[in-house]
């Protein structure tokens, strides 16, 4: 039986891009064991997140993306944890409008594993949401996590800058669509859904056209 678990923690804050701001509650996902965890998004609130995580070594903060609601409480949980940010490269222009002053510690990129815990969270790069865009997928526990990419009911939003709908439907056919149809999508807001009850809509999301 391994140790390693999910843990699943909202927080709530803003969210804003292209002169407009909304209220939004996001997904913080902890995976690890008793002795260390990484974080994949970390949304609004360090305290919170570092209250969750107690005494473990956070080995890394993950970025599913460089929209401000995923990383504004990054820096602040690095600095409280001495854990490295880690951010696609192709995210870093969304990250500065947030972060003028503080660098993401270190790059994602298609293919990477994230260890912890005995187990590992291989980086899928899933451009359309945003350029930097990537999902995580952890087969030894049976679920991906799809930032803002995959949600129940459809794709993530691509109606501001820096999205393209072609693109993100591409990255679901090609990279999500493709995992076991048991996988667990443990995404950026809202509820969890499957890639199997997820799969038969994507002409119909084709069709609506965003």
């Amino acid at each position: 039986m391994m140790a390693v678990r999910v843990e699943h923690l909202v927080t709530s804050g803003t969210f804003s891009l292209d002169g407009g701001t909304w209220e939004v509650d996001n997904n913080v996902w902890i995976v690890g064991d008793d002795d260390e965890a990484v974080v994949i998004d970390a949304a609004h609130d360090a305290g919170a997140i570092a209250a969750a995580l107690g005494g473990r070594r956070l080995r890394a903060i993950v970025s599913t993306h460089g929209h401000d609601d995923h990383v504004d409480a990054a820096p602040e949980l690095a600095a409280r944890t001495g854990a490295p940010v880690l951010l696609h490269p192709a995210d870093l222009p969304l990250w500065r409008m947030r972060h003028p002053d503080t660098a993401p510690d270190g790059d994602l990129a298609d293919g990477q594993v994230v260890p912890v815990a005995g187990t590992g969270l291989t980086v899928l790069h899933t451009p359309g949401h945003s350029p930097g865009a990537v999902c995580l997928h952890a087969p030894d526990l049976g679920t991906v996590f799809s930032g803002d990419t995959l949600f129940a009911g459809g794709p993530g939003a691509t109606g501001r800058s820096f999205s393209d709908f072609p693109t993100i439907i591409e990255s679901i056919r090609g990279r999500l669509l493709t995992l076991p149809p048991e996988t667990v999508v443990r995404t950026g807001h809202g509820e969890t859904t499957t890639i199997g009850a997820e799969a038969p809509h994507l002409d119909a999301w084709i069709a609506r056209g965003h």
